[in-house]
């Protein structure tokens, strides 16, 4: 695993952007607005990490993140709504990602952390609500889902479905495109019509030798243009859980054979590309001493990561934590937001740092 070493960042102050009372939050994104208005998306109102509940709220700060408003609701199906991904493309317009799961039902066969928070009386009021979900419904809601607004998030459009899911969303490209790589499958596709319809484009080869699946990938533009995607792997042997990578040159049509870097990491990557052309990549660590990680490219990863150096951004009480997402401010600092308990005895908030990475 790799040495963990704070010289190369200064974390500047914390904060709990979100919290509901009694409740779990978890899995969010964040975005800047052309107006500068910062916005994050993620699932709330939940009982427990698996729970028939979650809904998808957003948040948004109009003062650089010094106070943030109260969760406005945006979408709320008969399923479990999760994993938000938010974006704001060239044309204004928002973009929210999400999927509906019936994970739930399986949920007393997940490890423990899965159950953390589970009662008895909950379990009792899921199978009463499970009854009540029909074959149809379940045909009609699990799927993965786009919404627009066209208005800055005060009304959305439409349910889009969409080929597959990854945790944080789209991108979008310096010629207008947005890119989208899913899960499973490693398929990619793209929008050339500001998110209305999605078309795939081409799929992301991985070694037939690997023992795991690559899975909830993101992907960046670098300055060259050549995109980046990484990969969660986690196979059981937790010392060779190094995230994944491939890169196209092509525009997202063809990628190299997904292969592994220096990023050890049990949980899915965010990357963004900052104004100095570096590449930064956070993670979240379940595995002591839990926390949000940072690691940073100087050569559009080309090389290697500076895993070496890796950047601690807040430790955690326990591991259920982390789908941490970045962006730039203008001052060039960088807020990265996460979810974790803000105390050993709460459910998981919204929570954000912002630091400032050394040049």
């Amino acid at each position: 695993m790799p040495k963990e070493n704070q010289r190369t960042a200064t974390v500047l102050s914390k904060q709990v952007i979100c919290k509901q009372a009694g409740k779990y939050i978890g899995w969010p994104t964040v975005a800047k607005t052309r107006h500068g208005e910062l916005l994050v998306a993620f699932s709330g109102d939940r009982d427990a990490h698996l729970c028939p509940w979650g809904k998808t709220y957003m948040v948004r700060s109009r003062d650089g993140g010094s106070t943030w408003t109260e969760p406005a609701l945006i979408n709320n199906t008969p399923l479990d709504d999760r994993d938000a991904g938010i974006l704001q493309t060239r044309k204004g317009t928002l973009l929210l990602t999400w999927f509906s799961s019936t994970l739930f039902q399986s949920a007393h066969k997940f490890p423990p952390r899965f159950r953390r928070h589970v009662t008895s009386e909950m379990l009792t009021c899921w199978k009463r609500h499970q009854e009540k979900i029909t074959a149809e419904i379940i045909e009609e809601w699990r799927h993965s889902w786009i919404r627009r607004s066209e208005d800055g998030g005060a009304t959305w459009g439409n349910l889009i479905k969409l080929p597959g899911h990854a945790p944080h969303g789209p991108i979008e490209l310096s010629d207008g495109r947005l890119l989208y790589v899913g899960s499973r499958g490693h398929w990619v596709a793209e929008s050339t019509d500001d998110g209305r319809t999605w078309q795939k484009i081409g799929s992301i080869p991985r070694a037939a030798s690997l023992p795991a699946v690559l899975d909830e990938p993101h992907a960046v533009e670098a300055a060259d243009g050549k995109l980046v995607t990484l990969f969660r792997y986690e196979p059981p042997q937790a010392d060779q859980r190094f995230m994944h990578q491939s890169e196209s040159t092509d525009g997202g049509k063809t990628w190299s054979t997904a292969h592994p870097t220096t990023i050890w990491a049990d949980n899915p990557p965010h990357l963004i590309h900052l104004k100095d052309n570096r590449l930064l990549v956070v993670y979240g660590r379940r595995t002591p001493p839990y926390g949000q990680r940072a690691c940073v490219s100087h050569d559009d990863g080309a090389a290697a990561w500076d895993s070496e150096n890796e950047i601690i951004l807040g430790e955690a009480p326990n591991n259920d934590l982390g789908y941490p997402a970045s962006v730039q401010l203008d001052d060039g600092s960088i807020l990265t937001v996460y979810y974790q308990p803000d105390s050993p005895d709460e459910k998981p908030s919204l929570m954000g740092t912002y630091w400032r990475l050394e040049s």
